[in-house]
């Protein structure tokens, strides 16, 4: 798809009228000004860069596949994707490697999903934007929101150094870890339940599962958090490490070295990158990985994906997390400008909403490092289809009308039966969480920066 983008005329006194102004061309920005222009909308997508731009998070869910499919994108990631059918954990406690498959979760009308360079899957997203009507200006950074009862005026300062105003009916915030709105209302919080920070990087010849197990994911447990692993479809994997912050302020050498050191303490993933080189010698690192929003809406307003919340991406929820709020937001928008009377019933609707993904994956998150939780994912069992519906959460299958609920109150209950019988181990393993969370301060590098 290579519909051109528009470049935002010069500086003006006059800011130029529109229904929807978006801030942030990813996932969440670009899904929603898509669906926003085709309803014949006049939309203004806004994103700070230049598409191919790059970005972490490159595995998604299976229940994002029928949000491509409803944009009509789907041959188009499947063009760029490697095929992911399951994920792989491996533990050092355990002397065997897990795999299971999205083909056997509750529904299985969802086996796969992909793996894809974002760079390229975010592209393919802000040009449909374009194709589908929305102005979709590239290179063009927003400064400043100022609302009132009609809507908001939003000032942006172009490449060139330029300003450009716009007059926004409405405003959708998915500006992704910026989050814009949320630090402008102060309303961005610490997650108090979890803290991480990550280390990545790109390899070439890195091993990988054979056949059709090639574009699976893997997990690797190790003592300072967790791997994740991704297979690529041009040869390269994606490595990386998200770990609790005190480790990554441990670091006394250059980046690139200390990543290797992390690697080290994971033998099995070690072997795996025996023979493989670091793309352009770039490692990367991130601090402060966890954080909420007081809010998501307001009168003239949302905060899709990102922007409002950012949960430990150990289960790939990110993007499909991100798509699926700008599939809900849509709706709170054409409440608010064709049907006011229904925009406040709208808005808390979708304040639920928000909080109902992140929840459901959060529950897990906190205790994935937990021995309790790592035996079930080593020795998946079925018992009243518990592993049926875990891997339909996985799989992102938790807003539909698949019945998995009582299944995993099922889980969590036997999860707090077996921590019940060993309160060493569940007293140890509560410890050190509450000392792997605490928090550290501001660590080096709060937004991602390259390293070399």
């Amino acid at each position: 798809m290579n519909t051109p983008t528009t470049t935002a005329p010069a500086e003006s006194d006059a800011p130029t009228p529109c229904d929807v102004l978006v801030i942030g061309g990813g996932p969440a920005g670009s899904t929603a000004a898509a669906l926003l222009a085709q309803q014949g909308r006049q939309v203004v997508l806004l994103e700070k860069e230049h598409h191919p731009r790059f970005h972490i998070g490159e595995s998604l869910l299976p229940a994002n596949v029928q949000l491509f499919d409803r944009l009509g994108l789907r041959q188009d990631i499947e063009r760029i994707g490697m095929p992911k059918w399951g994920v792989e954990f491996v533990s050092p406690d355990h002397d065997h490697a897990t795999m299971v498959e999205f083909g056997d979760a509750w529904d299985k009308t969802m086996p796969y999903a992909w793996q894809v360079r974002r760079s390229e899957m975010d592209e393919i997203l802000f040009r449909n934007a374009a194709a589908r009507g929305a102005q979709a200006i590239e290179g063009c950074r927003v400064r400043d929101v100022q609302f009132d009862a009609e809507g908001a005026t939003v000032t942006a300062k172009q490449d060139d150094g330029s300003t450009r105003r716009w007059r926004a009916r409405f405003v959708l915030d998915a500006s992704g870890r910026d989050t814009f709105l949320s630090n402008k209302f102060k309303a961005k919080q610490k997650n108090p339940r979890h803290n991480s920070s990550a280390l990545f990087g790109h390899f070439r010849n890195a091993d990988r599962l054979p056949g059709r197990l090639e574009g699976n994911i893997t997990i690797f447990w190790f003592a300072h958090g967790w791997f994740w692993y991704i297979p690529l479809a041009d040869g390269t994997t994606s490595v990386g490490a998200v770990c609790w912050p005190y480790y990554l302020k441990s670091r006394k050498k250059p980046l690139q070295e200390f990543f290797a050191d992390t690697i080290a303490l994971c033998p099995e993933l070690q072997a795996r990158l025996s023979k493989a080189t670091l793309v352009d010698d770039a490692v990367y690192a991130t601090g402060n990985y966890s954080y909420t929003s007081t809010h998501c809406s307001g009168e003239r307003y949302l905060m899709l994906g990102d922007a409002f919340t950012f949960i430990d991406p150990v289960f790939s929820s990110g993007v499909y997390l991100a798509m699926h709020s700008a599939f809900e937001g849509v709706g709170v928008v054409a409440a608010t400008l064709d049907r006011p009377a229904e925009a406040a019933a709208a808005r808390q609707r979708f304040e639920r909403y928000m909080r109902k993904g992140p929840r459901e994956f959060s529950w897990f998150i906190f205790r994935v490092t937990n021995p309790t939780i790592r035996e079930f994912f080593m020795y998946p069992e079925n018992p009243f289809r518990v592993k049926e519906a875990l891997l339909s959460l996985l799989a992102g299958d938790i807003y539909g009308k698949t019945p998995i609920w009582r299944s995993l109150r099922v889980l969590k209950t036997l999860y707090y039966l077996v921590s019940a019988g060993h309160p060493r181990r569940t007293w140890l393993a509560w410890r050190r969480r509450r000392q792997n969370i605490r928090d550290l301060g501001p660590l080096a590098g709060e937004n991602v920066v390259d390293v070399r």
